[in-house]
């Protein structure tokens, strides 16, 4: 039984005195012992190890006290397995030397078999699940479709994705064969990770924002709404969709248990797209966190105050920054904890 459930009680709607809080990328760049472990392995090596990606999974909840763990783990991995290959170029991030643009390319991208592709996040799952030994749930991950679109077409990260949406709005056919595609390995790969051992799963629309709302409704959510499907009667759901508060109204009738928001929705606006009934998370400006620590207590205090103690999961509205002094994070994580209304 879980030493520290409120993460789960708050995604169930219960009445909580404060809101549970982790923070997305947690365990990561920040962390000095991440960056010991980054100077000896490369950034697959670490997710494709086992021991690796266990111990850093669990580093944020030995040093920074949050009340849920999340997978050590890339969304890349899902192209991966499905043949595509994906490097980590240094200065660059992430790299796709052979992108998806044509029917022949589309042909090469398989539907895989997860547990023997990507069985090395299975283990480090289980893994995880031995060191954390019952203080917090975990969870685990994976990116939208239309995100993971994003990076197979336009072949690295980019500021607009335009060859990506060229792609879905010229050759329409070939886009949505590859969002289908992604989103089978998506839910296989989903299911798999609630047998290992996950306790929710959040599905991280990255790049969501960068389509309009009608365009979003074709070519990304009706993708994301078949895993929430899929996955709903079997763990707790979360979608997080960057910059796309306009989708929150269709997003609340999902039946996902709860809808990230970030920085840019207001409480009071979140609430109201959503209709105020189902758990909301976010929504920290995670450039916040290199405020003076006083400064982020106030208005990790004043986040709370808004959006309220029910139906909330305290977090950042994006991935916390490198930069950010880990204990400038400890004082969010505190500052939430302590919240007092």
């Amino acid at each position: 039984m879980l030493k520290n459930d409120i993460f789960l009680r708050a995604l169930e709607g219960e009445a909580l005195d404060r809101p549970p809080v982790w923070m997305m990328r947690q365990a990561g760049r920040y962390l000095p012992d991440f960056m010991k472990l980054k100077a000896k392995y490369d950034f697959f090596t670490r997710c494709q190890t086992p021991e690796l990606a266990a111990a850093i999974t669990v580093m944020p909840i030995d040093q920074v006290g949050t009340d849920a763990a999340i997978l050590f783990s890339d969304i890349l991995v899902i192209p991966q397995a499905m043949d595509i290959t994906v490097e980590m170029k240094n200065g660059v991030g992430p790299w796709l030397p052979n992108p998806v643009r044509t029917a022949e390319d589309l042909a090469k991208v398989i539907v895989p078999d997860v547990e023997d592709r990507l069985h090395y996040v299975m283990e480090a799952i289980k893994q995880t699940k031995i060191l954390l030994d019952d203080r917090v749930p975990l969870i685990g991950f994976a990116g939208s479709p239309w995100t993971i679109l994003c990076y197979a077409v336009q072949g690295q990260g980019s500021k607009n994705f335009d060859l990506a949406k060229g792609f879905c709005f010229s050759q329409p056919a070939l886009a949505h064969e590859l969002l289908q595609k992604i989103t089978d390995t998506t839910i296989a790969y989903l299911k798999a990770k609630v047998r290992a051992g996950v306790d929710a799963v959040q599905l991280f629309d990255s790049w969501g924002g960068m389509l309009g709302e009608e365009d979003y409704q074709t070519f990304s959510w009706q993708y994301m709404q078949q895993i929430i499907d899929a996955l709903k009667d079997e763990t707790k759901v979360i979608a997080f969709a960057k910059g796309c508060w306009y989708a929150l109204p269709i997003m609340a009738r999902s039946g996902a248990h709860a809808l990230g928001v970030d920085w840019t929705c207001s409480a009071r606006n979140a609430r109201y797209l959503s209709g105020g009934q189902i758990p909301l998370q976010g929504n920290f400006d995670p450039s916040r966190l290199l405020s003076p620590i006083p400064e982020i207590e106030k208005l990790a205090h004043k986040m709370v105050s808004e959006f309220g103690t029910q139906n909330y999961i305290a977090n950042l509205g994006h991935g916390i920054l490198p930069n950010v002094p880990v204990d400038h994070a400890k004082a969010f994580v505190n500052a939430i904890k302590s919240y007092n209304s």
